[in-house]
C-alpha cells in the first residue's frame, strides 16, 4: 500500500504504519485516525479505497510531511546558522546543539576522538 509517496507495510496496524511517514509518530497517527474515524487496530491490507483516500486527504491538508517537512527544517537550521545565534554556530561545527556534554560522549559527532593513553608502559617483546 502506497501513502503519500510512501510504502506502508500491509501485515502491521495502520496506527503503527502511518508513522513510517517522516513527520508523523504515533500520537500524530491516533490524532488523524481519530479525526477520519478509522479504527486503530484495523490492518492496513484491510482498509478500503476511500478510507485511504480519507487518511491521504486528511494528511495533506493538514500536515507538512516528507520532503516539505525535511525542506523546512533545513531552512530553520539555515536561519540559525545565517543569524550566527548559540545554536547556529554548533550546528556550523558539528556539535551537539542542545546542551548535551561533550566531554565523554558525543564521539560520533567528533570523530571517534579517543584522548586517553593507555597504561604508559611499553610491551616487552617475548623472546
Amino acid at each position: 500500500m502506497r501513502l503519500v509517496g510512501i510504502n506502508i507495510p500491509d501485515n502491521k496496524r495502520i496506527e503503527i504504519a502511518l508513522t513510517y511517514v517522516y513527520g508523523i509518530g504515533l500520537t500524530l497517527s491516533k490524532q488523524i485516525l481519530k479525526s477520519v474515524k478509522i479504527d486503530f487496530n484495523k490492518r492496513a491490507k484491510d482498509l478500503a479505497p476511500e478510507e485511504i483516500n480519507r487518511i491521504k486527504e486528511f494528511i495533506e491538508k493538514n500536515y507538512k510531511i516528507e520532503g516539505e517537512l525535511r525542506q523546512v527544517i533545513k531552512q530553520n537550521i539555515g536561519r540559525l546558522k545565517e543569524i550566527q545565534c548559540y545554536r547556529g554556530i554548533r550546528h556550523l561545527k558539528r556539535l551537539p546543539a542542545r546542551g548535551q556534554r561533550t566531554k565523554t560522549n558525543s564521539r560520533t559527532v567528533r570523530g571517534n576522538v579517543r584522548r586517553t593513553v593507555s597504561s604508559g608502559k611499553r610491551k616487552t617483546e617475548l623472546k
